[in-house]
């Protein structure tokens, strides 16, 4: 007897074997959930039967070339229903998935005869029973689904059921051993067989979760200054200077703020005031001029032959080339006079300005997306393409938020049929509902809140959401942006900016600083969580090898950080990471765990972070470890990835850190593979 099957569609109940709560599905299936190639991922059900027989569950996965695999779920609570895996799609491409649960009847008659034969009783029917269970391993055999040696290893087992000449421990020993277990744990026989809705899951290219940014003005690269001339602006290929530092500190991203031709009408100065002095350059966000819009580079930082240069440059370094999208325009932008429907138009008559009361921003125009969808649409795409023709690999969009989620939808769907390389970093310092409906229409990455996260309650809880939240928003953590600095960062100094880094770096895969962080530029602005001197109004060349030099910079440590990144795939994962505790409630205590089976190196990773979240003060606590969490056992040795220190710990390890000299310990957990 072949087994038995009913799918189980949306409405239409829970069918035989009711399978509920599958991970990971977003919005009911809405939208695909996503990973990365090589990324483990966690697969779950609650799945559940009436009475007291066995039941299975099996997790079917279909590859972008349809092929169908399948891999057994296990319950986890036995007694309260929650199976779990995890699978590790190896390519690129939409997949997808779905849950199986049935009645195992060997596994119920196994659980019978374990029980009954023992204890004598029923002895005799047991076997019958077992004999009628084995036949259909027979039947399935003989009819060719399954293969001839699972039938064969029945029939021996059948003949000894059937044998009443012997006791009847021996007669089921064959059927109730390893061998013929291992068969049925591997293709079960399966009865009421139901199946769950199919999901998808989209696998992106690597990057998509793990990198290291750096962005930079590229006019700051190389500007001078002359007391009579006033201000020559960096170039592109001065910029190309930049790329070997960032290189050697171990960045992946450079990201270029935008690289546009700058309005002149209502040009802001510095610090964002109304009044302009001559050599002012301009807000690289107030977009468009007579020399071109989005579609054009800016005349002072040269030619698309010079951005080309600088695209293979960086592929030279190994580095991947981000362009920042500001979808807005100056006044002076040729879509301006092209198409005025565009752009919202007041009862005055004129095109409205940027606005976030109290802020105003009167050298940019919003773009309006209710009058020519379609047009503004086909522009936007066609702009991009453009950057993606030349080698543009990732686009950090600025205030995503502030356009309409369906525009979103249909271009980010539409590249990633196109361009599947191509990744979205959603700047959406924004409402939460607003930035996981960003993720889950198809941003790659998103900013977040850790710039304001600093305690280790507020750390914790953000990380545990950020982790239910990994099948379709993948965090980005920046200490500082050029729009953003924080009290905490103007407050603490050098321990502040090491702090936030080593956090930023070691909490989630994907990360990135602005270019000066490494000389610690903490000064604000008065009234404003943003620096003095803001960079999007004036040059800011600086002076990076002096610094280093003078050991004033913390080129160092950014260098580090990213070689313990690239050196621990268990710091480029997010949901494997696990809290631990500490008798100092200012420290942070968390692990990342990947085992030699889900580790694209093949050998086990485990990495413990212990750090500080307060600048000024240190710590002497005991910590409170469990170690089963990273692979260990009740003592284990570590190392420290930042000094080369070794230790023996246990459970309950005593640390010693301040802020000055040792804020955080980032541990490499020696299994005794490794030693």
């Amino acid at each position: 007897m072949s087994e038995t099957t009913e799918r189980t569609r949306s409405g239409a109940g829970v069918g035989r074997i009711p399978i509920m709560d599958v991970q990971p599905v977003v919005d009911a299936g809405r939208f695909p959930a996503r990973c990365v190639a090589g990324e483990r991922v966690p697969v779950r059900a609650n799945a559940f039967r009436e009475g007291h027989d066995a039941m299975g569950v099996q997790l079917v996965i279909t590859t972008p070339d349809g092929a169908e695999r399948r891999q057994a779920l296990h319950c986890t609570n036995p007694g309260l229903d929650l199976w779990e895996s995890t699978i590790r799609p190896e390519t690129e491409g939409r997949w997808s998935f779905r849950i199986e649960a049935y009645s195992a009847p060997y596994d119920t008659w196994a659980h019978i005869a374990d029980v009954k034969i023992p204890a004598g009783l029923d002895e005799d029917l047991v076997c019958a029973e077992g004999v009628r269970v084995l036949e259909r391993i027979c039947e399935q055999s003989r009819s060719g689904e399954r293969p001839v040696t699972d039938g064969e290893r029945a029939a021996a087992a059948i003949a000894d059921l059937r044998d009443g000449s012997r006791p009847a421990d021996v007669r089921v020993a064959r059927a109730l051993g390893a061998d013929l277990r291992g068969v049925l744990a591997e293709r079960p026989l399966r009865d009421g067989v139901t199946a769950s809705p199919t999901y998808e899951l989209v696998v992106q290219r690597p990057r998509a979760l793990y990198g290291s940014w750096y962005e930079f003005f590229p006019r700051s690269a190389g500007a001078r200054f002359d007391p009579e001339r006033g201000w020559t602006s960096g170039t592109l290929r001065s910029a190309m200077g930049e790329l070997d530092r960032i290189a050697d500190m171990g960045f992946d991203v450079a990201y270029l703020t935008p690289i546009h031709p700058i309005g002149t009408t209502f040009r802001k100065g510095r610090n964002n005031t109304l009044e302009t002095r001559p050599g002012d350059p301009g807000s690289p966000y107030a977009i468009g001029s007579p020399d071109g819009g989005h579609d054009a580079i800016h005349p002072d930082l040269g030619t698309m032959e010079d951005f080309d240069a600088f695209v293979a440059r960086a592929r030279e370094l190994g580095l991947e080339v981000a362009m920042d999208i500001a979808l807005q325009c100056s006044p002076d932008h040729p879509w301006v006079r092209e198409h005025p429907e565009w752009f919202e138009v007041r009862a005055d008559g004129t095109i409205a300005y940027a606005e976030n009361p109290p802020k105003k921003y009167q050298d940019i125009y919003p773009l309006s997306f209710d009058t020519d969808y379609e047009g503004l649409y086909a522009a936007i795409r066609d702009m991009l393409e453009l950057w993606v023709s030349h080698g543009v690999t990732l686009f950090r969009v600025d205030n995503p938020h502030t356009k309409p989620v369906r525009f979103w939808e249909e271009l980010l769907a539409e590249f990633a049929g196109k361009h599947p390389e191509v990744i979205f970093l959603a700047e959406a310092f924004t409402r939460p509902t607003m930035m996981h409906t960003l993720g889950k229409v198809g941003y790659h990455q998103s900013y977040t809140y850790f710039t304001w996260r600093h305690s280790p309650e507020e750390l914790r809880a953000y990380m545990e959401e950020l982790v239910e939240a990994a099948p379709y928003m993948r965090p980005s953590f920046w200490p500082t942006t050029h729009d953003i600095l924080t009290p905490f960062m103007t407050s603490g100094g050098r321990r502040a900016f090491v702090l936030r880094a080593i956090l930023a770096a070691t909490l989630v895969p994907t990360w990135g600083i602005y270019s000066g962080y490494e000389l610690v530029e903490d000064v604000p602005r008065p009234g404003a969580q943003e620096q003095i001197d803001n960079e999007k109004y004036e040059y800011k060349p600086r002076d990076f090898a002096g610094a280093l030099e003078r050991g004033e910079s913390l080129q160092g440590l950014l260098t580090d950080l990213n070689r313990i990144r690239r050196e621990h795939p268990a710091l480029q994962t997010l949901t494997t990471i696990r809290f631990h505790g500490a008798d100092d409630p200012q420290l942070l205590v968390y692990s990342k765990h990947l085992d030699a089976a889900d580790s694209p190196t093949a050998a086990t990773d485990s990495v413990l972070v212990v750090s500080l979240t307060a600048h000024d003060r240190g710590s002497s606590s005991t910590l409170h470890l469990d170690p089963a969490a990273f692979g260990a056992g009740e003592v284990f040795d570590v190392e420290d990835l930042l000094t080369g220190e070794r230790w023996t710990w246990g459970r309950d390890p005593f640390v010693i850190l301040d802020p000055e000299h040792r804020p955080a310990h980032i541990l490499r957990i020696i299994h005794p593979e490794e030693d």
